[in-house]
């Protein structure tokens, strides 16, 4: 048996007055997704637990079967492992976005947050400015290390991993003052770093020539998300299966690596709407033509547009999903003789009204080569939610696809 899961991360939403009152998966045109759907297991799944923050690395976690409340550590020090960083057990990961600010106004305070990704600047562009920040403040106690794209991160020996930093991509078009680190609370060397950078930063050779271009200003470094060195249990110990990971995104290479999975790396493969669709589905076919009985493609282009308020790049992202991922994978299983089985759904919701996450429950459909089930005619949030079937914990949703 082989096992594809496919992740499009923040594919659900709401329905929005552009699309005649249709959410982005009701407006795409995805043929394959729903051709499944109407001869899979339908429903809807909690994959973030009450309480917890709506974040991928939570969300992810369930979906690979790994109880979040329990395993759930932040998001930065699974960056880390998946950027090949041996954190030692007194040291605290960060997530460190290079993020957009206004600059019309004097206070770094009165500054308001434009983009948490500021443009989706490249990496290697990204990376001058990582290395600014680095021999500005880095020490014996701190190092600044370059991820991918906006998404960079901070190791620091002894430093605070409980502070409770606000999610950039939260505060989007607001004044950033009352969501600084505080000293109250132990956050003035948060607070300082992050002012400090804005000064190292806005007139950096570097911006200087993103905004000639016409883009914005990679021009304050922002942290959150902290957390200690990851421990997660073996995946093919659990399951039996060996498994591989393929994602732009560093968060998710980190969860595979730290449960034992392979991680594949996909050249061009960008993290947002223009990236390689057609190499991470040859990916997925290699990976099962080298043995490998379960594949999860991780996609983050609909979570980035929903961040971003783009709603046909949003709709677009799922068709690209749909006709350049979806369809080559599941011709492949279909001629290659094994009995298969598909899992689609996303992580969390990114609704374009809101640009940020939300806890509520997703769709999902399973798929087995071996019967056909009663399913829907367009995979949808509403379709799914019709069926009655709900998954009240997503770390549960791996027994229903292989057991």
């Amino acid at each position: 048996m082989k096992y594809l899961v496919l992740i499009p991360d923040g594919m659900a939403d709401e329905k929005i007055e552009q699309f005649g009152n249709k959410t982005p998966m009701q407006k795409a045109k995805k043929p394959m997704t729903d051709y499944l759907a109407s001869k899979s297991l339908v429903g809807t799944v909690s994959n973030v637990p009450e309480g917890m923050v709506p974040e991928s690395d939570t969300a992810n976690m369930a979906i690979l079967s790994f109880d979040p409340k329990i395993y759930s550590k932040g998001r930065s020090p699974l960056e880390a492992l998946s950027m090949g960083i041996e954190m030692q057990p007194d040291e605290t990961a960060y997530r460190c976005n290079v993020v957009t600010l206004s600059e019309d106004e004097e206070r770094y305070e009165d500054r308001i947050i434009l983009d948490h990704s500021a443009d989706e600047i490249s990496t290697a562009v990204a990376d001058q400015l990582i290395k600014a920040l680095q021999e500005h403040f880095g020490n014996d106690q701190r190092h600044f290390y370059t991820g991918v794209s906006y998404r960079h991160c901070l190791i620091w020996k002894n430093g605070d991993d409980k502070y409770p930093f606000m999610r950039p991509h939260d505060i989007l078009g607001k004044r950033i003052g009352e969501y600084l680190p505080k000293a109250e609370n132990g956050g003035e060397e948060f607070y300082r770093l992050m002012k400090e950078s804005y000064d190292i930063l806005n007139h950096h050779p570097v911006n200087e020539a993103r905004r000639q271009r016409g883009l914005k200003p990679a021009n304050s470094a922002w942290f959150w998300s902290p957390g200690k060195k990851p421990q997660l249990p073996n995946f093919k110990d659990k399951w039996v299966l060996d498994g591989a990971v393929i994602s732009a995104v560093d968060l998710i290479k980190g969860i595979g690596i730290c449960a034992g999975m392979r991680s594949i790396d996909v050249d061009g493969a960008t993290g947002n709407v223009h990236t390689n669709y057609d190499g991470k589905a040859t990916a997925a076919i290699q990976a099962f033509e080298s043995g490998h009985d379960y594949v999860y493609i991780h996609v983050e282009g609909p979570d980035e547009c929903g961040h971003r308020a783009e709603a046909e790049n949003k709709v677009l992202s799922i068709e690209r999903i749909d006709e350049k991922i979806l369809t080559p994978v599941y011709n492949y299983l279909k001629e290659c003789g094994d009995d298969f089985k598909i899992m689609i759904l996303p992580d969390h919701p990114t609704p374009l009204s809101l640009r940020t996450h939300t806890i509520d429950p997703v769709p999902f459909l399973i798929f087995d080569s071996r019967k056909t089930e009663s399913g829907v005619a367009s995979f949808c949030e509403e379709s799914a939610k019709e069926k009655g079937l709900y998954i009240e914990n997503g770390y549960t949703l791996m027994d229903l696809l292989v057991k």
